[in-house]
């Protein structure tokens, strides 16, 4: 809510959340305080770029001849810093919406979750979160912003906070477009007043931003459109510079790819992949995409139709002769030039990825476990280059070492020359999996299965049907074509008793279960619950509930070894009585041992005290 002074400023109060925010901000979060600098100079950026792109189909502004650049003022002596653009501006409506407010929702609840965890926030990050401009508060105790948008009828305004509890905003005579943010510095932070510490940040953080950066009347950067330069040229500490600047990363990427393309279609690019992925809580923030340029000149942030969704954590440069320079967004979306454009990136990215795999393995896997989650989305959407993304594919198997990956090639290399199916298990982690029943059979019999540990898993291998003609099959199938072992077969319960056995269990768990049968896949274990033919992978049934609460799931079958000493005792007392209160009650235990160890146990107060009875009846 505002109010007006004598003065004509009025007064507005942050809200409660932005009041936190800005505490959080200033007391406990930020690790790098000359960042302030490069989201300022950042913000000026996206100004200046806003009004070139404006611009090129309108000059109908204020000051259209003015230059196009960025001018820091510094005093050492006040102990005063100044920044100013000659941007696009903002309007009154902006100042309050732009830098009044949250900048995305949830942005508080994150940082305070860092908070919480005692996890400072990194330089690199404070981009991400849209309230990089709020980081001035480190070094200064009040903000002044003067502005005027570029539309010829604008006007002025002065906006200031002391970033605790209220801003004010005032009109002022201001002639030029653009925005200044002035204030003084605090103590402990001015050395930014001094022209070398701040063309040392400059230089370190903001080189290659692409206008001019002004300190005093020396231009500190030096604009060079990298990926216009033979690749013979660059030297690597350039590339890294570049991708720290376009990408906020404090780190060197894991590697780069430089492409000069004519033909067809016309376009150099410059992208990068990046060492580590996001924080779990930014996964999401994946959204930043490649920057789009026109010769040289600066058209679209975040330009998503330039690569398909499984490749979003690309960062880099995109510049192409073949869009006009007024292009539009909605031009982009629908331009054959943009198309083709698509589809020869996404190809030498691939071949990229191809290379790695082939001859830099540690490099490639370390690629797989940062963004492996995203990348192996393609296989459900981009069926032109299915095959060459399903070859990429990596996995945990019970043939490597625990955080060792291997490919679907290398597996089918290792298949006995009997075996027909390439099999799978799916689960949380691999320490589960590995004691699971199911893997009994295969790993007394040295067949191999891939363990599935990536939640993403589910949705895509079941999707590949096959792979070199070979089908992929889970061993949590109940339809397994597999052997029984000719001594297990004689150890086993009679064929007359077994029956009656698997019988009376139908009858003990009733609809429980889909049905009871003989196991072929256990060796130690006396039984296990399996997927029957209509069944969905476990897996599938923990996310498809996560997201549906009243979602059932499909009922499981039961395979009990009639090889184990329980089940075979089992045989045994119904030869006496069916109805044995123990014999039942053993069932029902070994039933819901079965859930329990899939983690499916819903009622573990009645298992504990079933057992409890059962082993009283054993020690009488």
């Amino acid at each position: 809510m505002a109010t007006k002074t004598k003065k004509q400023t009025e007064e507005f109060e942050y809200r409660a959340e932005m009041k936190q925010l800005l505490h959080l901000i200033v007391h406990s979060l930020y690790t790098h305080p000359e960042v302030f600098l490069r989201e300022l100079i950042s913000n000026a950026s996206d100004a200046l770029n806003k009004i070139r792109f404006r611009m090129l189909t309108d000059t109908n502004v204020v000051n259209p001849d003015v230059d196009l650049k960025i001018s820091i003022e510094v005093d050492p002596k006040k102990q005063t810093l100044s920044i100013e653009d000659t941007g696009i501006g903002m309007t009154k409506d902006e100042l309050i919406s732009e830098i009044g407010t949250v900048a995305h929702s949830g942005t508080l609840e994150l940082l305070q979750k860092m908070k919480q965890d005692n996890k400072p926030l990194d330089a690199n990050l404070i981009g991400q979160f849209g309230v990089g401009f709020y980081s001035v508060f480190m070094v200064t105790d009040e903000v002044t912003v003067e502005t005027r948008h570029a539309d010829p009828d604008s006007k002025g305004y002065r906006w200031v906070s002391s970033g605790e509890n209220k801003f004010t905003i005032e009109e002022i005579d201001k002639k030029n477009r653009g925005t200044k943010i002035s204030f003084k510095l605090k103590d402990e932070h001015k050395d930014f007043a001094e022209d070398y510490r701040v063309k040392e940040v400059i230089k370190r953080y903001s080189n290659f931003v692409d206008f001019p950066i002004f300190v005093g009347k020396e231009e500190v950067n030096r604009v060079t459109a990298l990926w216009h330069k033979p690749k013979d040229q660059i030297k690597d500490e350039e590339l890294t510079e570049f991708y720290k600047f376009i990408s906020n990363d404090l780190k060197p990427p894991l590697g780069h790819l430089h492409i000069s393309i004519e033909g067809a279609v016309n376009f150099k690019a410059l992208v990068f992949i990046p060492e580590t992925g996001p924080p779990v809580f930014l996964k999401e923030h994946l959204e930043k995409s490649l920057q789009l340029y026109s010769n040289k000149i600066f058209i679209q942030d975040d330009c998503k139709e330039l690569l398909p969704e499984y490749l979003r954590f690309v960062e880099g440069v995109v510049d192409t002769e073949d869009l006009p320079l007024n292009v539009s967004r909605e031009v982009t979306q629908s331009s054959p030039a943009m198309a083709k454009i698509r589809n020869v990136l996404t190809g030498k990215i691939l071949g990229f990825l191809e290379d790695w795999a082939e001859n830099e393995k540690n490099k490639y896997e370390k690629f797989y476990k940062n963004f492996g989650q995203i990348f192996k989305t393609g296989v459900n959407s981009d069926f032109t280059n299915k095959d060459r993304i399903v070859n990429l594919l990596r996995f945990e198997s019970t043939k490597v070492d625990k955080g060792e990956l291997t490919s679907l090639k290398d597996y089918v290399s290792r298949m006995k020359e009997d075996q027909k199916e390439i099999y799978y298990l799916s689960g949380e982690h691999r320490e589960e999996l590995e004691r699971n029943p199911n893997l009994e059979y295969f790993r007394k019999n040295e067949l191999e299965v891939l363990l599935l540990t990536d939640p993403f898993d589910v949705f895509i291998v079941p999707s590949l049907d096959e792979y070199d003609k070979k089908p992929l099959n889970s061993i949590d199938k109940a339809d397994l074509d597999i052997k029984r072992d000719e001594k297990e077969e004689k150890e086993a319960l009679s064929e007359n008793l077994a029956n009656s056995l698997i019988e009376v269990f139908k009858q003990t768990l009733g609809d429980k279960v889909e049905d009871v049968i003989a196991s072929k896949r256990l060796v130690d274990s006396p039984a296990t619950l399996v997927v029957g033919k209509q069944g969905m992978d476990k897996q599938m049934e923990k996310m498809m509930k996560m997201m549906n609460t009243d979602y059932a799931g499909s009922k499981k079958i039961l395979e009990i070894n009639l090889s184990h000493p329980l089940i075979k005792n089992l045989g045994n007392k119904i030869l006496a009585d069916t109805n044995d209160a123990i014999l039942r009650n053993s069932m029902l235990q070994i039933y819901e041992g079965a859930l329990l160890l899939e983690g499916a146990l819903e009622s573990p107060n009645e298992f504990v005290s079933r057992m409890t009875d059962l082993m009283v009846e054993a020690t009488k």
